[in-house]
């Protein structure tokens, strides 16, 4: 992933809006959260390749690290109503079309400062508490291959080449800091896969109030807007 190859510097900035909540996530506490994310579903679920996953929930820093975790450990990830998966991490208001999956379910709150939720979901875990417990580095048990699916349509080489198409259709450079507004743009191959490619960080905002959108652009040094600024 080339956008860790500094890992002090911000990689994914997260603003909502609605909440007020401001979360920045350097290269390596994004790792670090990935990691966990990973030993979770290795080591805590006994999972791997290629087990799939489901992640139903909105565009999020968690939603980001979650699907990056999935992926660091083989497995496949499909969209929210995939039928099959073996492990679902969904937000909360949205879990209970999984309960008769069979799949183990991870509830997200999304709440500001990766609170818990107050009540969790009858057979579900909260994944912010139990993710906390796994390691901070992650050894995968066998080498994740280019071939190996990412998702049921495509495998990782195949996704990294449909984010790279992505990256230069949306004019993404190398380097480049990316304010993306996530109404606009709610598909992960545009807002996490295509910056991360190219070795671009991204300040992500929900619920963005376009009063803010140029003071945000100036403070958080942001090369390029999506959509771009008028």
């Amino acid at each position: 992933m080339a956008a860790t190859a500094d890992p002090a510097r911000p990689l994914l900035t997260w603003y909502d809006d609605h909440t007020g909540e401001r979360v920045e996530l350097s290269g390596a506490t994004c790792a670090n959260w990935l990691a966990k994310t990973a030993n979770l579903l290795v080591d805590g679920s006994g999972l791997a390749g290629p087990a799939r996953a489901v992640v139903d929930a909105p565009p999020h820093w968690q939603t980001a690290v979650i699907m990056l975790g999935c992926w660091s450990a083989g497995l496949s990830v499909a969209p929210p109503g995939a039928v099959g998966p073996e492990v679902v991490f969904a937000a909360a208001d949205r879990l209970s079309r999984y309960a008769d999956t069979g799949a183990e379910l991870f509830a997200l709150a999304l709440a500001p400062l990766a609170a818990p939720l107050r009540h969790v979901p009858p057979g579900a875990t909260d994944f912010v508490v139990e993710v906390r417990a796994y390691g901070d580095h992650f050894a995968p048990p066998s080498p994740v291959r280019p071939g190996d699916p990412a998702t049921p349509e495509h495998s990782h080489a195949e996704l990294c080449r449909a984010a790279a198409a992505r990256a230069a259709a949306l004019g993404i450079a190398p380097g480049a800091r990316v304010l993306v507004d996530l109404t606009a743009y709610p598909d992960p191959r545009d807002w996490l896969l295509a910056p991360l490619l190219v070795g671009a960080s991204t300040v992500l905002c929900a619920h963005l109030d376009p009063a803010r959108l140029a003071d945000r652009t100036s403070t958080e040094r942001a090369m390029m807007t999506l959509p771009p600024a008028r």
